[in-house]
């Protein structure tokens, strides 16, 4: 299984850089940014692809309903992301995203070749994205939801026919209590957007059951455990204390990939 690192792409560029170089050091496959409102993610992972040679750079998730394509394309282009390390992921939501998505996919294959990844909560969404994309995202997922998510995604990859594309899932991880406490803050705000209130519904568990938070840097691997063999990536999600170098190598340090 492989492991990723992830950081809020609001952050200083001193953080993305310095965490870029030490997830790179210390072996992780990927590493990646989101795309909030009013932060450009395709920017703030431009400053990961400076420092870094090896590590796929992710964007967890553009949502195709608010950045059309033809924007993220521009954004690839005049950031120079380097197209053979890039995990350009996209999302929708609301009435009429499977469309969105779909024909999303398709207008990123067609002018950028880099690998498109489709972040999915529900069985909907993940046939379409095991029958389109490179790579699924799953997010604020419990490991056996994240199962079960997995299958979903290779049965539309078993009717496209093709074969089934990398699954990956963003698992949240906070250290002490000041970082539990922004995990708790972050739960609470995800569990009111209806989409992800369904999927919290549907699997039966709360936001936070689907993350980590311990109170020491040594219990985070066993924590990350129960991950093994649920999907092909773990993205470790960081939440720092507060959104200094330091805090964030915390996380990146005490979630290094087994073989680190």
């Amino acid at each position: 299984m492989g492991r990723g690192i992830a950081v809020f792409a609001g952050v200083g560029a001193d953080v993305v850089r310095a965490t870029a170089r030490e997830a790179e050091a210390l072996g992780y496959r990927s590493f990646w940014v989101n795309h909030p409102p009013a932060i450009d993610g395709l920017a703030a992972l431009a400053f990961a692809a400076r420092d870094t040679r090896r590590p796929d750079l992710g964007v967890g998730v553009i949502p195709v309903h608010s950045r059309p394509p033809e924007s993220i394309i521009d954004g690839v282009r005049s950031n120079a992301l380097p197209l053979d390390r890039l995990l350009l992921g996209v999302g929708g939501a609301g009435p009429g995203a499977l469309r969105r998505v779909r024909e999303g996919i398709a207008k990123l294959r067609g002018a950028v070749s880099c690998r498109v990844i489709a972040a999915a909560l529900g069985p909907k969404m993940c046939r379409l994205a095991g029958e389109l994309a490179d790579g699924v995202l799953l997010n604020w997922l419990t490991p056996a939801h994240a199962r079960r998510s997995a299958e979903w995604v290779r049965e539309g990859a078993a009717a496209a026919p093709r074969p089934a594309p990398r699954v990956l899932a963003y698992v949240r991880v906070a250290i002490g209590p000041s970082a539990r406490d922004r995990l708790r803050s972050e739960a609470a705000r995800y569990g009111t957007i209806p989409a992800y209130a369904a999927n919290f519904a549907r699997m039966g568990a709360a936001p936070l059951d689907t993350a980590i938070a311990v109170n020491e840097p040594a219990r985070v691997a066993d924590a990350l455990a129960a991950w093994d063999g649920v999907v092909d990536d773990v993205v470790v999600r960081v939440m720092p204390a507060a959104d200094t170098v330091d805090d964030h190598l915390a996380v990146v340090r005490a979630a290094r990939p087994p073989e680190a």
